[in-house]
């Protein structure tokens, strides 16, 4: 039987997010509806579904939208093409790119542009690849594991850069890093880490619940790379982790012989559904919460320059 639930500090929203569905509601509000959005805003069908009631439009190409309107282009960052394309339908596009995806995008520039093949670590068909690889498709190879890394061929005379997606686990791709640097040793790397302050302090907190709990549940849609890691970084620490979108996807099963349930969400998971959970398993009598914090934030992000004057964003998102 289930005595108490262990709750990750940071979890939730980071910076990005935050930043990026306040965009949206502040264009409806500043622009009037409805709003486009390219793609999913943010991983997380809640968070979507939300958003539409409030006037959002969700699309898959730009094509798709009148010539003229609005449209926001979402936190995973897009390729050059994608603006190019948006000036050329008159559309009023406004950024909603998460910064630390624009430092990779300026990284992928500044690589190519001083000559170096870049390797970037990433998953095949996510968003933020696909805008990434857009910014220097002929000097980009994409790999996603220690042994594609071990495969790699390039020429004897390349200069090498590495970049990474923000959102991948950190010890899998440290283990790439490992291989690319043993390979190549005079490979370049970022200035700074690209992986995101969010996803290396969300994945440290579930290693700290994985190493009590009995199970993890990672809030999060099963499209969103960073709550997908979490799930994973909780079971190679030896938890039982399920991914959920919310408490209906809980399994009652799940819960038999265990004790400590811990509990976190992706960084496109808001508090809502948290909290969500947390009910279902009171209703079930259990009472006890331990918050499990590994490091505070206080991150955030202006919002895009596009808005109109004397819009300011709300602050960190948990």
């Amino acid at each position: 039987m289930v005595e108490r639930i262990l709750l990750a500090s940071p979890r939730g929203y980071c910076a990005g997010v935050d930043r990026a569905v306040e965009t949206v509601e502040r264009a409806i509000e500043s622009f009037g509806a409805p709003v486009y959005v390219r793609k999913q805003i943010v991983h997380n069908l809640h968070v979507v579904r939300d958003l539409e009631k409030k006037g959002a439009v969700f699309v898959e190409e730009l094509e798709e939208m009148p010539e003229g309107a609005t449209v926001i282009l979402s936190a995973h960052g897009v390729a050059p093409e994608v603006y190019r394309s948006a000036r050329a339908r008159r559309l009023r596009a406004v950024d909603a790119t998460c910064p630390l995806v624009t430092k990779v995008h300026l990284e992928a520039r500044r690589f190519a542009r001083e000559g170096y093949h870049i390797v970037l670590i990433g998953h095949e068909g996510h968003e933020e690849v696909v805008g990434t690889m857009g910014e220097a498709p002929a000097s980009i190879t994409l790999i996603g594991a220690p042994e594609e890394a071990e495969r790699l061929e390039l020429p004897a005379s390349a200069r090498v850069a590495y970049l990474s997606q923000t959102t991948l686990s950190v010890d899998e791709t440290n283990e790439v890093i490992e291989v690319l640097r043993r390979r190549f040793p005079a490979i370049a790397g970022p200035r700074g880490e690209d992986i995101c302050y969010a996803t290396q302090n969300r994945q440290q907190a579930v290693k700290a619940l994985a190493s009590r709990a009995d199970l993890v549940l990672v809030i999060g849609s099963v499209n969103s790379s960073n709550s997908r890691r979490l799930a994973e970084v909780a079971r190679a620490r030896g938890a039982r982790a399920h991914l959920v979108d919310d408490e209906t996807q809980i399994d009652p099963a799940w819960l038999e012989g265990v004790t400590l349930v811990g509990i976190t969400s992706g960084a496109s998971a808001p508090e809502r559904l948290v909290e969500r959970v947390l009910g279902w398993f009171r209703a079930r009598g259990v009472s006890g919460v331990e918050e499990v914090r590994v490091v505070e934030e206080d991150v955030h992000f202006a919002l895009p320059r596009e808005l109109p004057e004397g819009a300011s964003a709300r602050g960190p998102g948990g």
